[in-house]
């Protein structure tokens, strides 16, 4: 084995180094009552990596295709990086309460080593491989609140679809070896036709990705363990994981089934206003604000996903990769906060408990509200920016005068006709904070320094990342 070829994994080499300092950090002070350091150790770790994947890297390939890198593929896992440093900085009081803090965050860095492998895949192998590196841990981190019932009962329906996803996932490869002989996307690309064996093995390889990304109707999974996982795992699941294979998604289908572009953008629109339409229904229904969130990451991964029916690669990677980076910042600034109300209200998280939020928390409330007008793509707020490259990149190089332009159109006018209804369950919670009156609203909350830095990172993010076009015209350059 050529073992140069470990050099052209840079962004890889760099995580698999955070992943070995941190261990040794956790085992060398394992004993130690106080480890004030680890946190900031951890976050200091990641936003290095996040700078590393920054660097102007060369696209190439190693180990004879397997593995292959872009401008466009760096730059979302620097934007997963940058995601997951939020996640290390809003946990810090959760993860010291929990007692596991080390391994907390080795199993969070095993999971987005997982997810750059399975980025920068060229070959159906590594690909899997990347994917249930990611999965797997996942589970475990469902499953990190273990006392609570139904923490055991989200990872087990968590674990058993991602099972289930994963061998239906593997079918459709192998339809797809047993068509032309080998995993290579170059090779698969180069000798594809539309015949039954690639159809469905199209079809299958697209359904076990669903499972992952939470389309309708592959969804159902998503409200329990949203709801039974720790706060701060169900931000990481509902953007960084999310996000990841939304990318691989499109990457896959441009590049190895471009060809077979018209029977997949069919497929895409069906699966794109069934996710957005009924989580918008389901979502007006919440009672509970984590399994609200769970029905809204499931309309935003239709929104995701509506990039992919454009016809051109850099428009439609691009708005991808821009819409992923303004969902970290306001996503995660929702859950930051739902965090801290979490940690100071007996673990409770029902809408209602935010009834009269701003008389005893006004910048939190305040913050809440910026993030939910960006979800909802209210301008000038970054979100409203992310939803119009979108819809852009949906109708690039469609044709009102052709079939599959004129439904390119009509699943973009649906996806914008839904946003209107998302207004109605986004300011649900607005409405709760500022108007809905109670004798007994929740008390202040101070929240430490790391909470305070990841909220002033998210909201940098939604105030700045619209109305700076530096940031889109960056990552389209890239792609």
């Amino acid at each position: 084995m050529n073992y140069t070829e470990f050099y052209k994994m840079i962004p890889e080499a760099s995580l698999v180094a955070v992943l070995v300092i941190l261990f040794v950090a956790d085992f060398v002070s394992a004993k130690s009552q106080e480890r004030k350091w680890l946190n900031p150790l951890a976050c200091v770790l990641l936003l290095l990596n996040t700078i590393v994947c920054l660097l102007p890297l060369e696209p190439t390939m190693a180990f004879g295709g397997m593995y292959t890198t872009s401008g466009a593929v760096n730059v979302m896992k620097a934007i997963l990086s940058l995601g997951t440093f939020i996640v290390f900085l809003q946990s810090s009081q959760w993860a010291k309460k929990s007692g596991k803090e080390g391994e907390f965050y080795l199993i969070t860095t095993s999971t987005l080593l997982g997810m750059f492998v399975m980025m920068s895949a060229g070959h159906f192998l590594m690909f899997f491989l990347g994917l249930e590196m990611a999965s797997v841990p996942l589970a475990c981190m469902v499953a990190f609140d273990e006392k609570r019932n139904n923490s055991a009962e989200g990872a087990a329906k968590f674990i058993l679809t991602a099972t289930f996803s994963s061998g239906v996932m593997l079918y459709g490869i192998s339809m797809l070896y047993a068509a032309y002989g080998t995993l290579y996307f170059g090779d698969v690309a180069a000798k594809i036709t539309p015949n039954f064996l690639t159809v469905a093995g199209l079809v299958f390889f697209f359904s076990g990705l669903g499972f992952k990304i939470s389309l309708v109707p592959f969804h159902f999974w998503t409200a329990d363990t949203y709801q039974g996982a720790p706060t701060t795992v169900t931000g990481y699941l509902s953007v960084i994981s999310k996000g990841a294979a939304a990318f691989t998604l499109l990457s896959i289908l441009f590049h190895v089934f471009g060809s077979m572009m018209t029977y997949w953008h069919v497929l895409l629109m069906i699966v794109i206003v069934l996710s957005i339409t009924v989580a918008n229904l389901f979502a007006v229904r919440q009672s509970e604000l984590k399994r609200f969130m769970a029905f809204s990451s499931i309309s935003q991964a239709g929104y995701i996903i509506l990039a992919a029916i454009g016809t051109d690669w850099a428009s439609s990677i691009s708005a991808l990769t821009y819409y992923v980076l303004i969902y970290v910042a306001a996503n995660m600034a929702v859950f930051t906060i739902v965090s801290v109300v979490e940690q100071n209200n007996g673990g409770k998280t029902e809408i209602d408990d935010y009834n009269g939020f701003y008389k005893t928390n006004p910048r939190l409330s305040l913050l809440m509200t910026l993030a939910m007008f960006s979800l909802a793509g209210i301008p000038p707020f970054a979100g409203m920016f992310s939803k119009f490259f979108v819809f852009m990149a949906g109708v690039k190089g469609a044709s009102v005068q052709t079939t599959m332009g004129a439904w390119a159109y009509a699943v973009v006018f649906i996806a914008l006709l839904n946003t209107v209804i998302s207004l109605y369950y986004y300011l649900k919670i607005v409405k709760a904070m500022y108007i809905v009156r109670t004798d007994s609203p929740l008390p202040t909350f101070k929240s430490d320094n790391n909470t305070k830095m990841a909220l002033a990172v998210c909201m940098v993010g939604i105030l700045l990342f619209g109305v700076c076009s530096g940031i889109y015209e960056w990552i389209f350059a890239a792609a």
